[in-house]
């Protein structure tokens, strides 16, 4: 996972672990999100693989959707999500 990749532009990161099972069906909702939507990049990061990228967004609880322009987290949500409800929270 490279940090720089968090800096420029619309980015949707989805924090997650393997072992969860909302995670898991939230994962699939992202996946229909980035098919739909072309201007956001989507990042995942395992919080088991990346503790101090969790630690850094502040992640307390999975799933935590945290989305970011150039840089600048913008808007963040925890737990199951719609497509719909991404493309809200990205304004998508």
């Amino acid at each position: 996972m490279n940090k720089e990749e968090l800096k420029t532009g619309r980015v949707l990161v989805d924090f997650y672990a393997t072992w969860c099972a909302p995670c898991k069906m939230l994962m699939k909702q992202v996946d229909v999100y980035e098919s739909e939507v072309d201007d956001v990049k989507v990042v995942k990061v395992n919080i088991e693989d990346e503790p101090e990228m969790s630690q850094a967004f502040g992640v307390r609880s999975i799933p935590t959707l945290v989305y970011l322009e150039n840089g600048v987290v913008v808007n963040r949500t925890t737990g199951m999500q719609k497509v719909e409800d991404i493309k809200k929270l990205t304004n998508s």
